[in-house]
């Protein structure tokens, strides 16, 4: 049953809970384990000063107790006998004992200040065996036990060591509970990191894949995340071998319509020139564009190896290709590395595709290159008539083309943003289409390093 707080609680509690709990599976798993081991502590230690430890410490009070109040019994019987009674307390209880009266009293009583103790049981016991005496306890050099008894005849001072009062198998008790949690906790915490490990290079193997590196994962760890291993590694053959047949059967399908649409721009070439022959030449030369452009978004760019990319040198590059004199093309650079893991020749064609649309359209483009430390931004903005917001996410899918811009002087088929998007997913950023400050269309690129 789940308790229904009010919204804005509820937001609180979902707030607190983010920032208060580890988020990684191993951290979270050793909470689990620490909170109640850390629990058990603690009841095995209260229940243990309630039942043992405490009986121990109250008998050994009364005990010390009984031996001083005899001593007293007898020196105030007898207090000729005072030194006779002082050498039997020291052999006979390990108990030092001093008599004083007036201004030694009064001396004895200004010391015993310096060092006051709570001993709870010796306390309550002295003052049941002496109810008319004021009773005062303390610690000398830490390892002695002072107590003062201000009788009326005089004072008495006895001197023991701690051991007559204080348990000391509590400390041995405390030293192996924590001893066996501390070894208990780095034996899970070692388990815990294998399991945690494992799943961590899963996911990495998959996010890698995802941008089309193929990195090797042997499964190990618990039978869940073997499972897991041994799915995944089956599903990435799956889809190597998925793409590879693809590949082939494109290949085979770009030989066969090459050969006859060839075959016919010869007859055409070889035709007497008229309008009719121009048209269906220039019908015959889209196909060519439109097969290319088919055979390049579905082949994509998954064959190549990743390398690391200098995406400063790739953007000066493609400005220097574009530079014709027609557009002004202008580019800046924020931060310090622009280095980049991934295809270089799949990201110069996503930046040429996007650059190659604003030199179609505008005739003022702007390219920032902004380093974020764990990503990196590139933002070409234009001046030309923009994309209509709700056109923006129709321009990504294939083949798709605004209608006021189809025709054949523009060139492309409705690929060009399809291909870029792809290869942006691939290599696990995103491509957003905002308004630009230039009064056209931005294009804005995220990508991971």
């Amino acid at each position: 049953m789940r308790v229904i707080f009010p919204k804005k609680i509820d937001d609180e509690l979902v707030s607190l809970k983010q920032r208060v709990f580890p988020k990684t599976l191993f951290f979270r798993t050793m909470l689990l384990i620490f909170i109640p081991l850390i629990v058990v502590q603690i009841v095995s230690i209260v229940a243990y000063f309630h039942s043992s430890w405490g009986k121990v410490g109250k008998r050994l009070s009364e005990n010390l107790s009984a031996n001083m109040a005899y001593v007293v019994e007898l020196s105030e019987a007898d207090p000729s006998k005072f030194q006779q009674i002082q050498k039997s307390a020291l052999k006979l209880y390990d108990l030092k004992v001093d008599y004083s009266q007036d201004d030694a009293k009064y001396q004895a009583l200004k010391n015993a200040h310096k060092n006051k103790i709570v001993t709870g049981f010796l306390e309550e016991s002295l003052k049941s065996r002496f109810p008319n005496a004021q009773i005062t306890l303390y610690l000398e050099n830490k390892k002695q036990l002072v107590a003062l008894i201000d009788m009326p005849k005089g004072l008495y001072r006895f001197q023991a060591s701690t051991k007559n009062i204080f348990n000391s198998s509590v400390f041995g008790f405390i030293a192996w509970m924590v001893g066996t949690s501390l070894l208990l906790f780095a034996v899970s915490a070692l388990f815990l990191r294998v399991q945690a490990r494992s799943i961590q290079e899963l996911a990495d193997s998959a996010e890698a894949f995802g941008k089309g590196v193929d990195r090797s994962f042997k499964p190990y760890g618990s039978i869940e995340v073997r499972k897991a291993g041994v799915a995944f590694n089956k599903m990435k053959e799956r889809i190597k071998r998925q793409i590879s047949e693809r590949t082939q059967m494109l290949a085979g399908v770009s030989h066969d319509l090459r050969t006859p649409l060839t075959r016919m721009k010869l007859a055409l070439a070889l035709s007497e020139n008229s309008p009719e022959t121009q048209a269906f030449l220039e019908d015959v030369t889209e196909m060519e564009k439109m097969l290319e452009g088919y055979l390049s978004f579905a082949r994509g760019d998954g064959q190549e190896e990743t390398t690391d990319v200098d995406t400063k040198a790739l953007i000066k590059g493609i400005v220097s290709k574009f530079d014709d004199g027609k557009h002004k093309i202008l580019y800046r650079f924020h931060g310090d590395s622009f280095v980049l893991r991934g295809r270089e020749q799949a990201l110069k064609r996503m930046v040429t595709n996007v650059v190659s649309n604003a030199c179609r359209y505008a005739q003022t483009i702007e390219i920032l290159l902004n380093d974020q430390s764990s990503r990196l931004e590139i933002m070409i903005d234009d001046n030309g008539p923009g994309i209509d917001k709700a056109q923006r996410e129709n321009v990504f899918k294939a083949f798709y083309r605004i209608e006021n811009s189809r025709n054949k002087e523009t060139g492309g088929v409705g690929l060009g943003l399809s291909i870029t998007k792809d290869i942006v997913r691939s290599h696990g950023g995103t491509i957003k289409l905002f308004d630009s400050p230039l009064g056209g269309l931005r294009v804005e690129i995220k990508l991971p390093k």
